[in-house]
């Protein structure tokens, strides 16, 4: 894998946990607001959405006004247009 490739596949990773995120939503908040700490935030969000702690971190860093349609269909369609830039589009 090249460093392309690697790079693109790490955004896309964060792109389905925000995805994953802003679909579920009300648990991601609910979980943010009943944390003790950003780290359990953290483990719990990851855990929640099965993604590893960067993905988790991005949804954390993830502004309340990007939680829009609009926002989800911006960011649904980075990811797909990095997948079609993929040999094997995933």
């Amino acid at each position: 894998m090249d460093e392309d490739e690697r790079q693109i596949r790490q955004e896309l990773m964060i792109i389905d946990a925000l995805i994953h995120a802003m679909d579920r939503r009300d648990e991601v908040f609910q979980i943010i607001e009943d944390s003790e700490s950003l780290d359990e935030a953290i483990r719990r969000v990851g855990q929640l959405l099965d993604v590893g702690e960067l993905g988790s971190r991005a949804v954390l860093d993830l502004q309340a006004k990007r939680f829009t349609r609009e926002q989800r269909h911006a960011v649904a369609s980075r990811g797909e247009e990095l997948r079609s830039r993929l040999s094997d589009g995933r």
